[in-house]
């Protein structure tokens, strides 16, 4: 009787456990860490996950089935790359610029992870999915695998809503006040601003449509036997899972298949190791924690700027931990403290914590914001300026640029965030909005992809304006008609008032004639 009652409860659970599969392929940590939580939380739920990335799970699930295909030599790759391109100095470049270069290598990279061995063998199996999961980080080839699996396609994009997904679902982009992510605006942008947005708007999708578009087709036709179309492919999304919410993004506008869940990897706070809890249990005068994130190393910083954060943190009162990548740190202050590895999470989450000085990474500022830290952004690439204007633009904290550090500035900056209690005071009430939710985001990830899963897609959200053409989309053949009509009516009454006038002259001049 027992056996029998395990084995109905066994078919009964295996009736709610879909397969699913996620594809998070780049090298970057803080990409695996929001993939990793969303499919991690799913297996925990009873499902069976796999997951494609470079990384390996060390702690799997109890629960479920969990998975990973590693794709072997990627982390290796992402790190020499890390280095070559130097992140530092290509602060100084122009988005336009490195637009280009980002779109060719992204190329690059989706191929080499089409091509891996191990997801070649993924390809070729007799594996069923139930839903494909894929990062959304202009990838479009791999977003094949959902056609190759016949599963409803999920995105997940590590940002909030940008440009790269409002075109993929028909998301309106009002360029008067919503910025391009990687320009660092903010919403009340000024006329050179807004004209420089919509040229940065218009060259990304020229990018797409005449560049990326064609060479992910090619990549589907040679790695997908008898693969779709690309645009078959782009527009075929059935929800979308943005790393974004109210409390950390700027409000914009959404089409109903797209989901914010930003927060889904921040955990309750845990104790501290030993030696790392009493370091901050007895700092007295309080903690500062500067870490430049997974992907920018400290210890790469320039000589210049090393010594110059070293005079300003040697000036300060507060001990400083910083997440520091090499053994030692050459005049180190006694009151710094560095660490290769540091639990960000459990840090922020320190009473004594005054201060968290960053990249301002998605991941680094939606931790600040949850646990209420007022923070200082010093961002270099990427999204950050953006994230680093949003701070600003809450009060939580300040920013400065890369370029413009000097221990002036810097220390300036410091001392305005340590003894200006607003920051202090914004940074808690942020805090609020964040936590105030009817459910949590995981649980709101977790459940909108068993929706999509339970209904086999999600067609009911999609939006009429991926039926349109872009020139029907954007009004252009109403204008070009509501014009020629203007102009037609504007002809035919300068016609009218031409002849009337040439008429009364006429009468003129003959009445003239006659007197």
């Amino acid at each position: 009787m027992l056996v029998l009652l395990v084995g109905l409860l066994f078919i009964l659970n295996g009736t709610h456990s879909a397969r699913i599969l996620g594809i998070f392929p780049m090298g970057a940590p803080s990409h695996y860490i929001l993939g990793n939580s969303l499919l991690k939380g799913l297996a925990e739920k009873g499902h069976d996950v796999t997951m494609v990335s470079p990384f390996t799970e060390k702690n799997p699930p109890k629960n479920g089935s969990y998975r990973d295909i590693v794709l072997t030599g990627f982390l290796e790759d992402h790190d020499r790359r890390i280095k070559e391109m130097n992140m530092f100095e290509m602060e100084k470049q122009s988005f336009l610029t490195l637009l280009p270069l980002f779109a060719n290598m992204m190329v690059g990279m989706c191929e080499q992870t089409l091509n891996h061995t191990n997801m070649q063998k993924l390809i070729h199996s007799d594996e069923k999915f139930d839903v494909v999961i894929v990062e959304q980080f202009m990838n479009e080839a791999q977003k094949a695998l959902a056609t190759r699996f016949n599963a409803p396609l999920i995105l997940f994009s590590t940002m909030g809503a940008n440009s790269w997904v409002n075109q993929l679902i028909g998301n309106p982009q009002p360029l008067a006040y919503i910025p391009e992510a990687l320009l660092g605006y903010s919403s009340k942008m000024t006329f050179s601003q807004r004209l420089v947005n919509i040229f940065t708007y218009a060259a990304q999708l020229g990018l797409n449509h005449f560049y990326m578009y064609p060479e992910h087709d090619k990549l589907i036709k040679k790695y997908f036997p008898n693969g779709p179309s690309i645009y078959d492919v782009i527009y075929n999304a059935s929800i979308v899972l943005l790393n974004s919410h109210p409390s950390i993004n700027q409000p914009v506008p959404y089409v109903p298949s797209m989901i914010d869940v930003g927060g889904l990897h921040v955990k309750t706070p845990k104790k501290l190791p030993m030696d790392l809890q009493q370091l901050l249990d007895n700092a007295k005068e309080g903690v500062i924690y500067f870490s430049l994130g997974s992907n920018l190393k400290s210890a790469l910083l320039p000589n210049e700027k090393r010594q110059i954060l070293l005079n300003t943190f040697s000036k300060l009162k507060e001990t400083v931990l910083w997440k520091w990548e090499d053994d030692t740190l050459p005049g180190k202050p006694t009151n710094v403290h560095i660490a290769k590895w540091l639990p960000q999470q459990d840090v922020l989450a320190h009473p004594n914590l005054k201060l968290f000085i960053t990249h301002g990474g998605l991941l680094s500022t939606t931790e600040t914001i949850y646990h209420g830290v007022p923070a200082l952004a010093i961002p270099i690439a990427g999204d950050q300026k953006l994230n680093a204007r949003q701070i600003v633009n809450m009060g939580i904290g300040l920013t400065i640029g890369y370029q413009e550090i000097t221990e002036e500035a810097l220390s300036n900056k410091i001392n305005q965030l340590l003894t200006n209690p607003n920051f202090l005071k914004n940074a808690k009430s942020r805090s609020d909005f964040y936590h105030d939710r009817l459910v949590s985001p995981l649980d709101t990830a977790i459940y909108w992809v068993e929706y999509v899963i339970r209904h086999r897609g999600a067609p009911h959200l999609r939006v009429a304006a991926l039926d349109l053409s872009w020139y029907q989309y954007f009004l252009l053949d109403v204008i070009v008609a509501m014009s020629a009509g203007t102009l037609f009516v504007l002809f035919v009454l300068y016609y009218i008032i031409k002849k009337t006038c040439s008429i009364c002259c006429k009468r003129q001049k003959q009445k003239l004639k006659s007197n």
